[in-house]
């Protein structure tokens, strides 16, 4: 989560209200943000022989793109405390009525297509008010944004700039300019040598890097005034002393571009000589065939209903007390009249986080407070939260396995085709293993159909420890299997291998008699399971020599299970081949075992 940092004794101010640490933090705590650090009792650094005043260091949800600056958790708070209602952002023409306009060309359509605009006017900036301007947009273009590569905010002092201004899009040679806080003009194709080892704009010069074309800002005149999404020209810069500010906004996506210009204007219009207005501006598209006016202020209207926002909080409201709730959330909600079982509900342009009817319950919660909130039992749910059967079938072959002195190991589950197969002595008849389609490298080529290979390499990087290692585990291995959707199925396996200066089969069979013991399956001979009882057939287990090329000849036994009258193969363990042991690099012998697990479901 971003961590916003404030000043201490302007936010109380603005608060109207001198809080303790304890107090601010519960206050915190309550509207669903986090104090991180009130650094008023630890030491702080000095700047220009002045100490820093105290800050207030916030953890903002991520979601919450309008508390990214000082000025958004002031509203938001102050709307939360009663001491204010959510302003009425309004969209002001001009007095002559002519709008600034942006006329795009169809070449943006190859690298950066949409662009938005606004325009503040008569704004009065302190050196506080300036650096949380500056602050907001770098905190909307590393959230957001995507460090810029789906919007970037250009804003310049419109004083020194006239419009009609023009978004295109060039080659690099042909775009001329002085960058910002730059004395020297270069073209764009300079710039991004220029710029390569900028420890801040060099990260996004990749963004346009490769293109043919470049996209670009121009005024009337022929000035730069950005290069999006990279820097803006200095001809335009704004300073302490701007009035008049443009902003232009561009981006890739068209949801995200419009949420940006929303939540900058929202922030900073309050210190415009008539607060919370901007001026729009005409975007003149036409490749598009379109003309619109931006920002678009107007609220979102959406409906909730009352008995869905009362169960899931366990509350019995009326529909008055949820909309003053929804009140101190910055929401304006009435009670429907087309439909008494919900609420009419004006979402404000700076929640673009509200999509749902369930985000709208949250902020119920959060206005009455999750302390508050009854503890009850939910009687509409799905389901009531239980493990799976295969994993608490797993979880007692692990912890059998751990108490018996054997380390669990976790290797990734995808390897190379040899070691699955070639290694282990086995062929591959192409109707068994997921292969990868475009595998990075050679040692990830498919998904296991064993667990032995990452136990075999587990072994081989640890080899250099004293000996036995004793190592198992349990996890999923992946069969193709055309007969299911996604034409694959997984398994829950369970393996362990003994490494040791002797073969230790009699260990890897006392484990096999452990586990299956604690699977309630009791070790019967050949000839009981074909002669005894129907209990002893029904819940005994055996064991049959196995003629496999992964083991030692003589030295391998197949594990089998009577399972519905039928005789199973579930599972084989044994002393491997030399061949196997050679081929991952082991020089003392190694006894494995391998069950499948999904038999005892």
């Amino acid at each position: 989560m971003p961590t916003i940092a404030v000043d201490k004794a302007e936010l109380f101010k603005e608060l109207g209200k001198e809080f303790t640490t304890e107090e601010f933090d519960e206050l915190c705590f309550e509207f669903g943000i986090e104090l991180d650090e009130d650094t008023s009792q630890s030491k702080r650094p000095i700047v220009d022989g002045v100490e820093e005043p105290p800050q207030l260091k916030i953890e903002i949800p991520a979601n919450r793109y309008d508390m990214l600056c000082f000025e958004g958790i002031a509203l938001n708070l102050n709307v939360f405390l009663g001491r204010t209602s959510l302003p009425d952002f309004r969209v002001v023409a001009p007095p002559n009525g002519e709008l600034q306009e942006i006329h795009v060309k169809e070449e943006t359509m190859r690298i950066r297509p949409l662009v938005s605009g606004a325009v503040l006017r008569n704004i009065k900036f302190t050196q506080a008010r300036y650096d949380s301007f500056i602050a907001l947009q770098d905190k909307l273009h590393q959230n957001l944004a995507r460090q810029r590569t789906l919007v970037s905010i250009g804003t310049h002092d419109l004083d020194t700039i006239k419009g009609p201004f023009t978004y295109e899009a060039l080659p690099p040679e042909e775009i001329e300019f002085v960058p910002l806080n730059q004395e020297k003009k270069m073209n764009a194709k300079e710039l991004m040598t220029f710029y390569e080892k900028d420890k801040h704009l060099g990260r996004y010069l990749h963004i346009i890097r490769d293109s043919p074309v470049y996209p670009v800002i121009y005024d009337s005149n022929r000035i730069v005034l950005s290069l999006p999404p990279i820097i803006n020209g200095d001809h335009s810069k704004i300073t302490l002393d701007t009035k008049n500010i443009f902003i232009e906004v561009t981006a890739t996506d068209k949801t995200k571009v419009e949420i940006v210009i929303r939540i900058l204007i929202a922030m900073f219009s309050r210190y415009c000589d008539e607060p919370f207005t901007v001026e729009p501006v005409k975007i003149i598209s036409p490749h598009n065939h379109e003309s619109r006016e931006t920002p678009d202020m107007t609220p979102r209207e959406m409906q909730a209903e009352i008995s869905y926002l009362n169960d899931v909080c366990g509350l019995d409201l009326s529909p008055q007390e949820i909309c003053d709730l929804l009140k101190r959330m910055c929401y304006h909600a009435t009670p429907s009249k087309s439909s008494p079982a919900h609420l009419d509900v004006s979402v404000p342009v700076t929640r673009a986080d509200v999509l749902h009817q369930a985000d709208i319950m949250e902020d119920v919660a959060i206005a009455y407070g999750f302390n508050r909130l009854p503890r009850f039992y939910p009687n509409k749910t799905a389901a009531v939260a239980a493990p799976l059967m295969i994993n608490k079938l797993a979880d007692i072959v692990r912890l059998e396995a751990a108490m018996a002195g054997w380390t669990e190991v976790m290797p990734l589950v995808l390897c190379s085709h040899d070691e699955n197969f070639a290694w282990l002595n086995r062929k591959d008849d192409g109707s068994t293993a997921v292969r990868l389609q475009n595998p990075k490298t050679a040692e990830y080529q498919i998904v296991r159909t064993s667990l032995l290979p990452g136990l075999l390499k587990t072994i081989r990087e640890n080899k250099k420890h004293s000996v036995p290692i004793k190592v198992f585990e349990v996890a999923d291995v992946t069969f193709k299997d055309l007969s299911l959707e996604r034409k694959a199925r997984n398994e829950r396996h369970f393996a362990a291998a003994w490494y040791a200066k002797t073969s230790g089969f009699e260990v890897v069979h006392g484990l096999l008699d452990r586990v299956m013991l604690m699977l309630k399956s009791a070790f019967i001979t050949r000839e009981a399971a074909i002669t005894g009882d129907e209990t002893m057939k029904k819940f005994g287990y055996w064991i049959e020599e196995l003629d496999d090329s992964t083991y030692l000849p003589g030295h391998a036994a197949a594990v089998h299970i009577n399972l519905e009258g039928k005789d199973q193969v579930i599972g084989s363990l044994g002393i491997l081949h030399p061949t196997v042991m050679q081929r991952y690099e082991l020089p003392f012998p190694v006894s494995t075992l391998e069950l499948n697990l999904e038999y005892f479901l």
